[in-house]
C-alpha cells in the first residue's frame, strides 16, 4: 500500500469516526423532537418509527394550553431565563476581574488559589447541597430566584476564572504598557485594550454558564419550594407520575426548553467570531 493510499484511508477513517460521533450526539435530540410531534399510538407502539408518519402538534398545544402543575409554561421559561441570564451577567463580571488579577498580578497565595479552584471543581455539586442550602436560608434568599442565581454563580465561577485566565495571559502585556505610555488610565486600558481581546473567551465562558444554569435541576428543586418559582427542568418532572410517563408532553416541553439555548448560542456566536477577528487585527 502506497503512502498516498494510507493517507486516504486515514482520512476516510477519521471522517467516518467524526460522523459516528456526530450521529451519536445528535440522535437523542432528534428523537426528542420527533417524539414531540408523534401521536400517542406511534409513541407507545413496539415498532421502531424513526420519524412521525402522521405529524401532530397536539402535545405542543396541550403544553401551551394546560401548562404544568397549574402554571403556564411561559412562567417556568421566564424563571429559567432570569436565573440563566443573571448567572451569566454576574458570573462574567466576577470571572473576568478574578482572571485578570490572577493572570496579571503576582501575590502571595496565587498558586494556592488556583489549586483551590481545581479542587472545588472536583467536588460533586451534590456534596455542596446541604451547606449551600443552609447558607442561602440564613441569607434570607430561600425560595427566591436571586438565591438560585448566587448558587449558580458560585458553581460556575471556578471554571470561568480558569478559562478566562488563559485568554488574559495570552494578551501581551506590552499592549497595556503602550496604552499607559500614551496616557491611558488603568480602567481605559482594561476596557479598550484588554477587554476586546478576551471577549471571545468571555463569550465561550458565557455559553457554558448559560447552559449550566439553564439545565440545573438539583439546586433549583431544593432552594425553591413555590411551584410558581420553579425553573423548566423542575417543571418537567411533573410529566412523570408514579404509574405513567407523559412522553408526548415531556418531549414537547423539552423541545421548547431547548429553543432558547439555541437562540442564545446563535446570538453570542456572532459576537465570538467578531471578537476573534477584532483581536487578530488589534494584535
Amino acid at each position: 500500500m502506497t503512502p498516498r493510499s494510507r493517507k486516504l484511508l486515514g482520512k476516510i477513517g477519521l471522517n467516518t469516526a467524526a460522523i459516528l460521533v456526530f450521529l451519536f450526539a445528535v440522535f437523542p435530540v432528534y428523537w426528542m423532537v420527533s417524539t414531540a410531534f408523534k401521536s400517542n399510538e406511534e409513541i407507545f407502539t413496539t415498532r421502531f418509527i424513526p420519524f412521525p408518519t402522521d405529524p401532530t402538534i397536539e402535545h405542543v398545544q396541550r403544553v401551551f394550553s394546560e401548562g404544568v402543575a397549574g402554571h403556564s409554561i411561559w412562567r417556568y421559561m421566564l424563571n429559567s431565563a432570569i436565573v440563566a441570564v443573571g448567572t451569566v451577567l454576574v458570573g462574567a463580571v466576577f470571572s473576568l476581574l478574578a482572571a485578570t488579577a490572577v493572570a496579571r498580578f503576582r501575590f502571595r497565595g496565587r498558586t494556592s488559589f488556583l489549586i483551590l479552584l481545581l479542587i472545588v471543581q472536583m467536588v460533586p455539586a451534590e456534596a455542596l447541597l446541604i451547606p449551600l442550602f443552609l447558607m442561602v436560608r440564613r441569607a434570607g434568599l430561600y425560595d427566591q430566584l436571586l438565591g438560585l442565581v448566587v448558587v449558580n454563580v458560585a458553581l460556575t465561577l471556578p471554571f470561568g476564572i480558569w478559562m478566562l485566565r488563559t485568554f488574559v495571559a495570552a494578551v501581551p502585556k506590552s499592549l497595556e504598557e503602550a496604552a499607559w505610555i500614551d496616557g491611558a488610565s488603568r480602567f481605559t486600558t482594561f476596557w479598550r485594550v484588554l477587554f476586546p481581546l478576551v471577549a471571545p473567551g468571555l463569550v465561550a465562558t458565557s455559553i457554558f454558564t448559560f447552559i449550566t444554569a439553564w439545565n440545573e435541576f438539583v439546586f433549583a428543586l431544593t432552594l425553591i419550594s413555590d411551584q410558581g418559582g420553579y425553573t423548566m427542568p423542575v417543571a418537567l418532572r411533573y410529566f412523570v407520575s408514579q404509574r405513567s410517563v407523559d412522553w408526548g408532553g415531556i418531549m414537547a416541553a423539552s423541545t421548547l426548553m431547548t429553543i432558547p439555548v439555541i437562540i442564545f448560542f446563535l446570538l453570542v456566536q456572532r459576537r465570538m467570531v467578531s471578537g476573534l477577528v477584532s483581536g487578530a487585527v488589534k494584535g
